[in-house]
Formats: C-alpha cells, sequence, structure tokens
C-alpha cells in the first residue's frame, strides 16, 4: 500500500485551491443568470437523472444477486 507522503499531499491541496480559485468567477456568473431565469425547465433535467438512479440501483440489485 502506498501512502502519500505530505509533500504530495500539500501540492494537491495547493493544487485543489488553485482550481477553484479559477472557476470561481465563471461558476458565480453561472449561478447569478441562473436565477434570472424566466422558466426553467427542471423535468428535461429531473428525467435523464431519474434514469442514471435508477440504472445505478438496477446494477447493485444484480450485483448482489
Amino acid at each position: 500500500m502506498n501512502v502519500m507522503g505530505l509533500f504530495e499531499q500539500i501540492l494537491i491541496g495547493i493544487l485543489g485551491a488553485g482550481i477553484l480559485l479559477f472557476f470561481w468567477p465563471g461558476a458565480k456568473a453561472a449561478l447569478k443568470k441562473s436565477k434570472e431565469a424566466e422558466n426553467p425547465d427542471w423535468s428535461s433535467a429531473l428525467i435523464p437523472i431519474g434514469v442514471v438512479v435508477l440504472f445505478i440501483v438496477f446494477l447493485i440489485v444484480i450485483a448482489r444477486n
């Protein structure tokens, strides 16, 4: 079992913080635009998510048998 060293953990933490800082302005603008939407169409997003959840449950049931 290979355990990460302290230097690697610090480097991954710095990299993760850098990625968050890099994507924050775009995410902030996207959230602002989504709040201003007139007619959010949730059914078009919920149907595929529901299908994926059902498929995962199906796979879990098959794997247990």
